[in-house]
Order: structure tokens, then sequence, then C-alpha cells
């Protein structure tokens, strides 16, 4: 199957749009309390396991991978999500996301029948695709925010509050100037990060 490769900066400016207004409290709450990515190599996970570290650096680098900018894992996005979940989130919340966790690497074995870390990488990033596709499609059905968007909506908010995120991708301005509300986009040009 041949995927359409999208602009990344594109991406991320309609996921932004979108995602803007729909940000969880969690997440919101986590950004505003100073839950920042930082880049260390050398990350150890203490909530996750080795196998769920890697499956989530897995996702975040397909939802945000690097390019001419730094990826999702370039920039610390995987241990912004650990540090959200354990730190921000809720235990019901946190448990709902383990579960769903679980769920979707069970998902993946009973696909291809294997785990998801195990997959190739144009399976894994079909599977991601799949099952954010069904996950927007069917929103509507869900009380719960799926596993899939839940990383989706920490792997955009951490990578947006990254450095790289903030100065490469967004519109950056340290102090920013005068307030015009009513111009069209394209004279902006980018999403501000200030």
């Amino acid at each position: 199957m041949k995927t359409k490769q999208i602009d990344r900066r594109e991406a991320l400016r309609k996921t932004v749009l979108i995602m803007g207004s729909a940000l969880s409290a969690p997440t919101i709450m986590g950004i505003l309390d100073g839950c920042s990515v930082s880049n260390e190599p050398d990350w150890i996970p203490d909530l996750f396991d080795n196998d769920q570290a890697i499956m989530i650096s897995e996702i975040s680098e397909i939802m945000i991978p690097a390019t001419g900018t730094p990826g999702a894992r370039d920039v610390g996005v995987p241990k912004f999500i650990e540090s959200m979940i354990r730190d921000v989130y809720s235990e019901e919340d946190r448990n709902i996301f383990m579960e769903g966790m679980t769920s979707f690497n069970s998902n993946a074995e009973k696909e291809y029948g294997r785990v998801f870390i195990e997959l190739n990488p144009e399976q894994k990033l079909e599977f991601v695709k799949n099952r954010n596709d069904d996950a927007i499609i069917n929103s509507d059905n869900y009380d719960i925010l799926p596993f899939i968007l839940t990383v989706k909506e920490l792997t955009v908010g951490g990578f947006c509050t990254s450095k790289a995120g903030a100065t490469q991708v967004l519109k950056y301005d340290k102090v920013p100037g005068e307030y015009h509300g009513c111009i069209p986009y394209e004279e902006v040009g980018k999403q501000w990060a200030t």
C-alpha cells in the first residue's frame, strides 16, 4: 500500500488548528503547570516499561518525524508524555491510558502477528494511520479519548512547547508586539508559539 507523504509543517499547522480548542484538561493543566519537554538522551522510563517506552517513542516519531527540523523523539516528547501521564493525569486517566496502550499493542499483534515494536516501519506507519483515522471517524462514539488521539495530543502539545517546536516550526517572538485579531491566516504564515 502506497501512502502519500504530507508536509510536516502543514500537518502540524492543521493539527494545532484542529486541536487548539480541543485539548484535554490534563494536557492544558500540565502545560500551564510547567511540564515541558527536556531532551535527555539517557531517559530511563519509570512509569513505562522498556517496550512501552519504545512504542511511545516510535508512535510520537511517526506523528512528528525528523525532517529539516528535529522530530518528536529528538526534542524529548516521549519523556514528556510519560511525565504527563505519571504526574498530571488522575489515577483513573492514567489507568485508561495504560489499558489503551495494552489494547493498541494487542490490536497490532492480532492484525500483523507481532507486537507494535516488532513491526517493520511501513507496518508501523500504516497501523498508526489506520488507528488515528478510525478514532477520528468514530470520535462521536467515544466517551473517553482513544489512546491514539491521547498520544497525538500529547505529542503535538509536547513538541509545540519544546524550544525547537516553538522557534523552528511555530512563529515565535519573545516579546510579541501589537495585537491584530482579525487578519487572514495567510498574512501570518504560522501558528504563534507566544
